[in-house]
C-alpha cells in the first residue's frame, strides 16, 4: 500500500492528558489525526479490508481516528500519528499467504500412537480388581 501523505489527512491540535506540569495545561501538543478512507485514493478491495478490520480506531462512518501524544512537540506527534496510520493501513491491507497443508511425518504418527497406547494402558489399569478363588 502506498504511504499516506500529510495533505490527505486532517489534523487537529488538542491538549495532551497525563503528567507535564503547567505545560500540559497551556499548550496543545497532542494531535488527533482523522483519515476518511471511504473517500481516499485507494482501491475498493483495500477499502473493504480496512472496513473488516476490528480496531477501535476505525469508526463506523469510515474514518480512522488516531490520537498521538507521545512527544512534547506537536510536529513530532504529527509524524508519529502519520507513521501509526501508515502502519495500521499496511497491516489491514497485507495479503495473507495461503496455508499449504502438509502430512504429518512418520515420527509424529508413531509418537501419537505411542501416546495413545500409554493412555490406554493407564486407563485399563484403573478397572476393579477381582480376586481369584
Amino acid at each position: 500500500m502506498r504511504q499516506i501523505l500529510e495533505a490527505e489527512v486532517d489534523f487537529s491540535a488538542i491538549r495532551a492528558s497525563g503528567p507535564g506540569g503547567q505545560n500540559v495545561n497551556k499548550v496543545s501538543t497532542a494531535v488527533q489525526l482523522r483519515f476518511d478512507f471511504m473517500r481516499a485514493r485507494i482501491t475498493h478491495a483495500q477499502r473493504e479490508q480496512i472496513k473488516l478490520m476490528r480496531d477501535a480506531r476505525i469508526t463506523s462512518g469510515g474514518e480512522i481516528v488516531i490520537k498521538a501524544q507521545r512527544f512534547r512537540s506537536q510536529e513530532k506527534n504529527k509524524q508519529d500519528a502519520l507513521d501509526r496510520l501508515n502502519g495500521l493501513l499496511a497491516k489491514a491491507t497485507a495479503v495473507q499467504a495461503t496455508r499449504i497443508a502438509t502430512k504429518p511425518t512418520r515420527g509424529a504418527k508413531e509418537r501419537r500412537l505411542e501416546g495413545k497406547r500409554n493412555v490406554a494402558g493407564k486407563k485399563s489399569g484403573r478397572g476393579t480388581v477381582r480376586e481369584f478363588d
